[in-house]
Formats: structure tokens, sequence, C-alpha cells
């Protein structure tokens, strides 16, 4: 966590931007008439149900996103920290319905540290790039429910430290609701085709629900459980327990932060981060 911190300052130049946007140093832009509200696929690890507006952009980042793990199993004793700095996923309204994404990990790094053997071994680079297109069926323009359905190719780069080198993809099927209390849910299932470690096909299940509500005009808040399971054989199912915060600087901009909480000794201990979003 101390890590996370010391490298979060290098972000306070953006959030104190984006503060200045909120006290109105500097005049935020309002969205085009017509526009539907601000809704973005982040911070939570379960994806929105709504698409961009058509001829309009968004950019969604992980500024910084730092993930913890200790693994004591069978005798061992690892201690992992993978860094991931300015992820972008980049949206495009095609139709009221549709928006095409690209998703850049720009840079990523991976420490492992074997506290019995004494070794530390690291790799850094250009992370994976995948494209999504997502449909929303019903509920983008209101309604008490709204469905999308987002299949997504990651590209074959050539294999490295982080990058596997192989096609894999999936689809994602997303259901959104709203509650009672100005509670809103969002419920996800995913299912990817992918390559494990010895290079056997494989096939990974992703649920989780995600409960979200605005606190105050600008601040929302968000619980979630993330489950990850699988085919390959000895996969131990992974849960995640995540909780963050939102603050709307203006109609188009969003910083946020939070972290996810491993609830299974297979997933990682925990993963803080810190994200902006913009719509053009």
């Amino acid at each position: 966590m101390y890590l996370f911190l010391r490298r979060g300052c290098l972000l306070l130049p953006v959030l104190a931007a984006a503060v200045r946007l909120a006290a109105g140093e500097v005049p935020p832009g309002p969205p085009a008439p017509g526009l539907r509200p601000f809704s973005t696929d982040r911070p939570d690890q379960t994806e929105s149900p709504f698409t961009l507006d058509a001829g309009h952009w968004q950019v969604e980042s992980d500024l910084l996103v730092e993930t913890h793990d200790h693994d004591r199993s069978g005798g061992s004793d690892v201690r992992t920290t993978d860094l991931s700095f300015g992820t972008l996923n980049v949206k495009f309204g095609l139709t009221s319905r549709m928006d095409l994404q690209f998703i850049i990990n720009p840079y990523e790094r991976s420490q492992e540290d074997d506290r019995l053997a004494r070794t530390t071994t690291q790799v850094a680079g250009l992370g994976d790039i995948a494209t999504r297109l997502k449909v929303n069926l019903w509920g983008n323009d209101g309604g008490p429910t709204a469905f999308a359905i987002m299949p997504f190719i990651k590209w074959p780069l050539p294999s490295s430290g982080i990058r596997n080198g192989h096609t894999e993809g999936g689809v994602i099927f997303i259901l959104g609701g709203e509650l009672p209390a100005g509670w809103s849910a969002a419920a996800m299932t995913e299912v990817d085709f992918v390559r494990t470690d010895t290079n056997r096909r494989s096939i990974e299940w992703i649920n989780s629900v995600s409960f979200s509500r605005d606190l105050t005009a600008r601040w929302g808040g968000y619980l979630e459980l993330y489950t990850v399971m699988s085919d390959a054989p000895g996969y131990k199912w992974q849960g995640q327990f995540d909780a963050g915060l939102t603050y709307a600087v203006s109609d188009n901009t969003q910083v946020d932060f939070g972290c996810n909480f491993g609830i299974t000794e297979s997933a990682p201990d925990y993963q803080p981060f810190v994200g902006l979003s913009l719509r053009f």
C-alpha cells in the first residue's frame, strides 16, 4: 500500500486539476443537448449495460493500479506485486445502441519475491490490446432495467513476460436495474476463451454483481462481489469484495478510487486503484 500511495503522488496534478474544475476555476463544459447521463464501465469490475452516444468519444483510464498477493500455499512464501499504469479504454459511439471500444495496457510490471529461495524476478512492458463491441438491447434511454451484450477479442501480440502471444476472446452479458431507496444494481456474466500457462485451451466464467448509489450531487459509491472460475485442471475459484467512490467533476468528467479485496486464498490479497473518465 505504501508503494501505491508513493506512486499516487505523481497523479496529484491531475487530481488537482479536477478539483479546480469542480470549484469552478476552470468552467466545465456541459454535454451537448440530448446526451444521455454520463455512464462508465469503471470503476467497478462489473460492466455497464449503457452505450456511448453516437458520434462521441469517451476515455476511461486506470491511472494507477497495484495488485498485491502473498502466496503461502504448499509451504511457499512468495510475494507478487503487479503494477499497471495508464490503462485506457477508448470508446466511440457508433449508433444510439452500439459503441466500439479499444483497451490498451501501455505499461505493466510484475515483480515476484521468493523469500525461501531469496530470489527476485521482474518483467515489464506493453500489456495486451483488446477490442470490444457493446450492443444495448434495451434500456439505453430509460426504463427500470437495461441489458447489453459485449463480445470482445484480445489481439495476438508477440509473446513476452507480460503477454502470452495468443488470440483470446469471449462475450459479456450485462443486466442493470433500479432498486428502492436510490440504489441501482448491475449483474454480469462473462465467458472467456483463454490459454493457460501450459498452452492449454480453457474456459473461464466470470460472474459479478455491483450495487451503487449517489451519496451527494457529485459523490457516488459502490459495493461489489466478483468471482472467477475455470475448467483448467487444478484451478481454484477466485472471489473478491470490491468497494469504491466516484466524484463527478462535471457532466463529462469523473474521477474514482477504491480497492478490490481477495476473499479466497487464490485471489489477489488487495488491489488499490485510481481512475479518470472523460467524455468528448
